[in-house]
C-alpha cells in the first residue's frame, strides 16, 4: 500500500516546543510535515501546576488539543500528547511519566492513540527548610538544563533556569516553600526525549496497513494474560499473547510477546507459589 500521508501537512497543539521531539518520526516515518499553529492556549485544557486544572481525562485532553490544533490551522490531520506525573503503578516507591499521544485523520474518521509509562523521568520535589539538601535536590533533576518552579504564599514561580533567578525567587518568598522540577517538555530535556520515543511508536503504528482492509495504523489493541508456569502450566497474571487490531474493519492478529518469553517463573505461579 502507498504511504497515504506523504508530502502532507500535519496540525501539532503545542505551547511548548514538542515539535523539536515529534517532528523527526511523523517525517522519517510518514512524509508528514508538521506545522505549528501560533497563539493557541493549550493551557486552558490543564497546566501541570495546577492553575487551571485539567477538564478530563488525558486521552480526551489530547483529543481535544489535537482538534484545537486541526481547527486552527485549518487541517484535517492533527496530533498531540498529554502527559501526567506521579508514582509508578508497579513500583510505587519509584516515580514516573505517563504520556499519551493521538493522532487524528478526520478524513478517514481515523484516531490512532499510543502511551507509555516509564520511569525515565526527573520528576521530584523539595519543601525549602533548614536543613533542606536544595544542591542535592537540584544535581538530582539535572538543573539548570532542568528548569524548576518554586511555590510559595508569594506565589508560582515557574521556569527557573539559573541559580542567581533561583535564590531571587527563594529570598523573596514567604511561608511554605517548595521546589519542584518543571515538568514542562520545552524546559525538561528528558520528558522531551520521552515525548520523541512515543512519537516513533506511534508513527511506526501509523506507518502500518491493516493486512485486510489497509487502513493505517494497525497494532496492539490489547494483551491477554496468561502465560503458563514453566513448572505446572498454570496461568498466571503474565502477558501471554499480544492482539494487534485495525481500527476500521476490526481485523486481529495474535502476536508473542516481544521479548519471546513462553513461559513464566515458579514465582509468579498461584499453585507453585500462593
Amino acid at each position: 500500500m502507498a504511504n497515504p500521508y506523504r508530502g502532507r501537512q500535519l496540525a501539532l497543539a503545542t505551547q511548548h516546543a514538542k515539535e523539536r521531539a515529534i517532528a523527526p518520526a511523523f517525517e522519517m516515518h510518514l512524509g508528514l510535515r508538521l506545522v505549528v499553529p501560533a497563539g493557541l492556549d493549550t493551557d486552558s485544557l490543564g497546566t501541570f501546576t495546577g492553575e487551571r486544572p485539567r477538564p478530563a481525562p488525558m486521552h480526551e485532553t489530547a483529543r481535544r488539543k489535537a482538534r484545537m490544533g486541526m481547527s486552527a490551522a485549518g487541517l484535517p490531520l492533527g496530533v498531540a500528547s498529554e502527559g501526567s506525573f506521579g508514582p509508578h503503578p508497579s513500583v510505587p516507591f519509584l516515580a514516573a511519566g505517563h504520556e499519551v499521544m493521538i493522532f487524528i485523520d478526520a478524513e478517514r474518521e481515523l484516531e490512532v492513540i499510543e502511551e507509555q509509562i516509564s520511569p525515565e523521568t526527573n520528576f521530584a520535589a523539595i519543601d525549602v527548610t533548614a536543613d533542606a539538601d536544595i544542591d542535592g535536590f537540584l544535581r538530582r533533576i539535572g538543573f539548570p538544563a532542568h528548569a524548576v518552579i518554586l511555590r510559595a504564599d508569594t506565589g508560582l514561580v515557574k521556569a527557573i533556569t539559573s541559580r542567581s533567578q533561583l535564590d531571587d525567587a527563594l529570598q523573596a518568598a514567604t511561608g511554605p516553600t517548595r521546589l519542584e522540577a518543571d515538568m514542562r517538555a520545552h524546559l525538561n530535556p528528558t520528558r522531551l526525549g520521552e515525548i520523541g520515543r512515543l512519537a516513533d511508536k506511534l508513527a511506526r503504528r501509523i506507518a502500518t496497513p491493516c493486512p485486510a482492509c489497509e487502513a493505517p495504523g494497525f497494532g496492539v489493541v490489547r494483551a491477554e494474560r496468561g502465560l503458563p508456569c514453566a513448572e505446572c502450566g498454570t496461568p498466571t497474571d503474565l502477558v501471554n499473547t499480544l492482539i494487534a487490531g485495525c481500527l476500521r474493519c476490526g481485523h486481529e492478529s495474535r502476536l508473542p510477546r516481544p521479548d519471546g518469553q513462553v513461559s513464566a517463573t515458579a514465582s509468579h505461579c498461584p499453585e507453585c507459589n500462593p
